[in-house]
């Protein structure tokens, strides 16, 4: 996972508020680039309450924890990104570690966490990542946490995975990047999706079909900021304060009342990842 993205344009301004207020359930505050305390005020003014910001290794990781311990209105999620698993990072004494953050009271998730076999290429990267994939399930039932999941290309192995080893109470596809067949695969076995601003790109229609597909009890909704800028600002830095523009676009595809199907995201973003 590439930590410097480099985007056009300046910030995007907020868009307008939502009634009732969500949770961002995935994104990079430490890659942003700007003060998270200040990117937490401009998300809440826009009705985004609560975030998870995500780490993909262990210098991340421990950021993201001692960001939460740190600020009331931020969950912290700690991992070994996939594809740095790929490269050998999810070493014996790394996951250890891993492990003693999500003990961490603010630690809300385990991941982001999974397989990815876009950007990993070859067997044995493949075999090292899917190691540590079940190596964070393990953490997950250890520490009582939410597992957070990157799938990407890789969507058989990672429903294999889980079936395999049995997965937590609580699970998350993040950035959901299946088509409503997945959706309603993962709703079967009770996973939770999580819809990130790609879900509004003129292409993205597998992914409203997906969304629509789901019950209202399954569903989340993320930025991945500074990734996955929703429409009309595709290509710009994304942040938390962006969710409006997603949330408005998912109950549209829907046909669900917007304050309603807030609500709903709010209460499944506090089973997922619990209160403040």
């Amino acid at each position: 996972m590439s930590r410097t993205p480099e985007r056009e344009g300046g910030p995007v301004p907020p868009p307008e508020p939502l009634a009732v207020a969500v949770t961002d359930s995935h994104c990079h505050l430490d890659i942003m680039g700007g003060d998270p305390a200040a990117d937490v005020a401009l998300a809440q003014s826009v009705g985004v309450e609560k975030i998870l910001s995500v780490g993909v290794d262990l210098p991340s990781s421990r950021w993201q924890a001692d960001l939460a311990a740190a600020h009331p209105d931020v969950w912290a999620a700690v991992a070994i990104h996939p594809n740095e698993a790929g490269l050998g990072a999810a070493t014996d004494e790394v996951l250890r570690e891993i492990e003693a953050l999500a003990a961490r009271p603010e630690v809300r998730a385990v991941g982001e966490t999974g397989l990815d076999h876009f950007r990993t290429e070859g067997e044995e990267g493949h075999a090292l990542q899917e190691v540590s994939f079940r190596a964070h399930i393990a953490i997950a039932k250890a520490t009582g946490t939410a597992l957070m999941i990157h799938d990407r290309d890789a969507h058989e192995d990672v429903l294999r995975v889980l079936a395999e080893e049995g997965a937590p109470d609580r699970v998350v596809f993040h950035a959901f990047s299946g088509d409503g067949a997945l959706a309603r695969r993962c709703a079967e076995a009770g996973y939770v999706c999580s819809f990130a601003g790609n879900s509004t790109f003129k292409n993205a229609g597998a992914l409203r079909e997906a969304a629509a597909a789901l019950p209202a009890e399954l569903l989340l909704v993320e930025t991945d900021a500074p990734f996955l800028t929703p429409t009309p600002f595709r290509g710009r830095p994304n942040g938390p304060h962006l969710i409006p523009l997603t949330m408005r676009v998912l109950a549209e595809t829907r046909g669900d009342d917007l304050d309603t199907l807030c609500a709903r995201v709010r209460a499944n973003a506090e089973r997922m990842f619990g209160t403040l």
